[in-house]
């Protein structure tokens, strides 16, 4: 009641300091490193989080360096302020995860940023302590902005150990952004709350870019948000289980039906199937020749909803 009761007004644009403070303390419970309140920007929404960061450090003809499959927004929020995105296509060999050559092939003297989310949406790529040295190898030799998408850090499955970067390689923490949320690890998509951690400077330049747009994330939302932060950590292993088990289920059924393939995701709660063995299939007049083809065929004639790979 009191926390309803003080969310009723205006907070300040960056967050309440409780709410940053428990921001501070929940990275170093769950990553491994503690920053500082004034490193952190409570958004509406890690996304809102993410357009911000475009707003601030996207210069016209900056390339941003994204690994491919990636969340649709990653290209299009750089778009928006006439930055150039950088795809680096992975490969299902490498179990979708960059490696340390293509990251360097694809810096440039125009290269600002490189976005990494790990576990990855669409993918379920994570990258383990030894690949993530073996990319700080290469960014430690150039000045680049370091954003790090870990919204879905806490869902790994089969004992895989998900590390951040930013404990892994503390001198690269000047050039780190970290990018969280409620919406994953707590189910509060619909709470909006998200932030991003990064050095004071970019931090300040943050509150000016969000001042002038949404102001503060709502209230109560953030008292909700610090509540799940700070809050027992019995129910999140319990819904972890859970998505385990369809992992598992979703997985195992995927790669029963032939023209099919999936591999094993680290983490997040996706699965990425290879489907281009049902490539050539007749639907009505014409044959299956692309995901979407696929996809749609799968809704008419199974009664099936699908995402097509294509936009990632």
């Amino acid at each position: 009641e009191r926390a309803i009761g003080k969310s009723s007004h205006y907070t300040a644009v960056q967050g309440t300091q409780s709410l940053r403070e428990a921001v501070c303390v929940a990275t170093e419970r769950d990553r491994g490193w503690k920053p500082t309140p004034d490193m952190v920007t409570v958004s509406v929404g890690a996304k809102h989080a993410l357009f911000n960061l475009a707003a601030v450090l996207c210069n016209p003809g900056d390339e941003f360096v994204i690994p491919a499959p990636y969340w649709v927004s990653y290209p299009e929020q750089i778009r928006l302020f006439d930055g150039v995105p950088k795809i680096v296509q992975t490969r299902v060999e490498n179990g979708f995860r960059m490696t340390p050559s293509e990251l360097e092939a694809a810096i440039g003297p125009r290269t600002k940023a490189l976005i990494l989310c790990s576990p990855s949406n669409p993918t379920g790529a994570a990258y383990a302590a030894d690949e993530l040295r073996a990319l700080a190898d290469v960014l430690v030799r150039h000045d680049l902005w370091i954003i790090l998408d870990e919204i879905y850090g806490d869902l790994t499955y089969d004992g895989f150990e998900q590390v951040s970067l930013a404990k892994l390689v503390p001198e690269l923490r000047e050039r780190i952004i970290v990018v969280d949320g409620v919406s994953k690890t707590y189910a509060m998509t619909g709470w909006r709350i998200g932030w991003s951690i990064s050095p004071p400077a970019v931090a300040k330049a943050l509150l000016k870019v969000q001042g002038q747009s949404t102001t503060n994330p709502t209230a109560v939302a953030q008292a909700a948000a610090e509540a799940a932060l700070l809050g027992p950590r019995e129910p999140l292993k319990e819904m972890a289980k859970v998505f385990a088990q369809r992992r598992r289920r979703m997985i195992e059924g995927l790669n029963q039906i032939p023209g099919i393939r999936c591999d094993w995701p680290r983490g997040a709660f996706y699965a990425f199937p290879d489907v281009t063995g049902l490539y050539g299939i007749r639907w009505g007049e014409r044959r299956l020749a692309s995901a979407d083809d696929v996809s749609l065929w799968q809704l008419d004639v199974c009664g099936i909803a699908a995402v097509a790979g294509e936009p990632f």
